[in-house]
C-alpha cells in the first residue's frame, strides 16, 4: 500500500510541475508583452500561485465545503452513516476518523476533500443517502477513503488551484489587450524595426499561450482526476470486499437526471461521478473529469469473486489492452487474492420497506439540520415549524389543539 501511495505522490507531483512550468511560461511571455519585463510576469506569476496555494493548502477543504453548501453532522444525526464511515476507516487503516457533511440536494453524489488523513471530510448529499442501500452507500463511501489513503485530495485541490491562477492570468491577460494593454509595449519597442519585430514575436507567443495554456492545464488536471478515480474504485472493492457494492451505487448515480445545483467546472473533478453530465452523454472524451462510469462498472463488475488489487489490475488490463496498469507492481506482489464477501444481511429486506426507511431517516435529518422544531400533538399527528416561525404556540392541523412550542 506504501508503494502505491509514494507512486501516486510521484506521479501527482509531476502533473503539478508540468502545470507549474506553464504558469510560469504565461507569466513571462505576458509580462514581456504587456509589462515590458518577462521576469516581472514571473514573480506576479508566482505570487498568485503561491498565495493561492496557502489558500489551499490551509483553509481549500473548508473552500470546497462551503462552495459544495456542506453541513457537518454528528453522529446522532445519521448513525449509519457514521457506522459505515468508521467501518471503512478501520479497514483502510486511517489514523483519523473523517468529518462528515451533508449537501442537502436531490442528486445523489459524495466527495472528498482535506489536507491529509489526518484532517479530512467526505461529503454525501442528501439524495445519495435516499437512494442506496447500505452496501451501495458502503462501496462509496469506501472509494472517497481510497482517495483520502491515497493522498488525493490535497494535490487534487493544489491542481485545481493552479489550474484557476493559470486561467485568471489568461483572462486578465486578455482583457488588457482587449483594452489596448498592449500599446505601451509598442511604444517602448522604439522606431527601430528590430525591437518592433521582437515585440511582435513575443505578442504572439502570449496570444497563443492565453489561448493554449488553459486547455493544455485543464487537460493535465482532468487526466489525473480520471486516473485516480480507478485506484479509488480498486480501493473501495479491497476495503469492502464487494465490489457489487460500487457498480450498483455507480449504476444508480449515473442514471439520476438531477444537476447538482452546488457544483461547477472547478469542483467537479472531487465527486464520484460528474455532477455536471446530462442524460445520454458518456464521459469518454479528453476534457472530460472521470473515467466513462459504464467502463468503471464493467470493470468492477468483472472481478468475478475476488475483491484485491490483483484482481481488479487483471480486470483493468483486459479492458485497457496494452494500456498498462495503474497500480504500482511493488504494491501487487504483496497484494494476493481476497474473496469477496456475499451481501449484507440486512439488505435483503423488501426494497419497497428499504426505500420508505431511507427517505424517513433523510427527512429527519435534513428537518433537523435546518433547525424546524418537532411537535408530537396528543391526537397522534406529528409536525415540523420552521425556524424562523415567531409564535410560541401553534393549533394542530388534525383536532385543532393548541401545542406550544418548546423552548418560547
Amino acid at each position: 500500500m506504501w508503494e502505491q501511495i509514494r507512486a501516486n505522490k510521484q506521479k501527482s507531483i509531476i502533473v503539478v510541475i508540468c502545470m507549474g512550468a506553464l504558469l510560469l511560461a504565461i507569466g513571462y511571455f505576458l509580462g514581456a508583452a504587456f509589462l515590458c519585463s518577462g521576469v516581472f510576469g514571473i514573480i506576479l506569476a508566482c505570487s498568485v500561485w503561491l498565495i493561492m496555494n496557502l489558500v489551499a493548502f490551509f483553509q481549500g477543504d473548508n473552500v470546497f465545503l462551503s462552495i459544495s453548501k456542506a453541513k457537518k453532522i454528528k453522529r446522532d444525526d445519521h448513525p449509519k452513516l457514521f457506522n459505515i464511515v468508521e467501518e471503512m476507516k478501520i479497514a483502510s487503516g486511517l489514523p483519523k476518523m473523517p468529518d462528515i457533511y451533508i449537501i442537502d440536494d436531490p442528486a445523489p453524489n459524495a466527495f472528498a476533500t482535506g489536507r491529509d488523513p489526518n484532517k479530512a471530510a467526505i461529503a454525501v448529499t442528501s439524495g445519495l443517502l435516499q437512494k442506496l442501500n447500505r452496501d451501495e452507500l458502503q462501496g462509496v463511501v469506501a472509494h472517497e477513503i481510497g482517495h483520502i489513503k491515497n493522498r488525493d485530495v490535497l494535490l487534487m485541490i493544489i491542481a485545481g488551484i493552479m489550474l484557476g491562477a493559470i486561467v485568471m492570468l489568461a483572462y486578465l491577460s486578455w482583457y488588457s489587450l482587449i483594452l489596448g494593454g498592449a500599446r505601451g509595449g509598442r511604444r517602448s519597442s522604439g522606431g527601430g524595426g528590430g525591437g518592433g519585430q521582437a515585440f511582435a514575436i513575443i505578442l504572439i507567443v502570449a496570444i497563443v499561450l492565453m489561448i493554449l495554456a488553459p486547455i493544455f492545464a485543464r487537460l493535465l488536471y482532468f487526466a489525473m482526476s480520471r486516473k485516480r478515480e480507478y485506484l479509488a474504485d480498486a480501493s473501495s472493492a479491497l476495503y469492502t470486499r464487494y465490489p457489487e457494492g460500487l457498480a450498483s451505487a455507480l449504476e444508480k448515480i449515473s442514471s439520476s437526471t438531477s444537476v447538482l445545483s452546488s457544483a461547477n467546472s472547478t469542483t467537479a473533478p472531487m465527486y464520484i461521478i460528474n455532477p455536471l453530465h446530462k442524460k445520454g452523454m458518456r464521459a469518454r472524451d479528453l476534457t472530460s473529469t472521470h473515467p466513462p462510469t459504464s467502463e468503471r462498472i464493467r470493470i468492477l463488475r468483472s472481478m468475478g469473486g475476488g475483491a484485491s488489487f490483483a484482481d481488479y489490475d487483471k480486470v483493468f488490463r483486459q479492458v485497457h489492452k496494452g494500456g498498462g496498469s495503474i497500480i504500482p507492481s511493488a504494491t501487487l506482489k504483496g497484494a494476493g487474492l481476497i474473496a469477496a464477501r456475499e451481501a449484507a444481511i440486512e439488505e435483503k429486506k423488501p426494497e419497497k420497506i428499504e426505500k420508505i426507511e431511507r427517505a424517513r431517516e433523510t427527512s429527519d435529518l435534513l428537518w433537523k439540520l435546518n433547525k424546524y422544531t418537532a411537535l408530537a400533538c396528543a391526537c397522534g399527528a406529528k409536525f415540523r415549524t420552521p425556524p424562523d416561525f415567531k409564535g410560541k404556540s401553534i393549533k394542530c392541523p388534525r383536532c385543532g389543539t393548541i401545542n406550544p412550542i418548546p423552548g418560547r
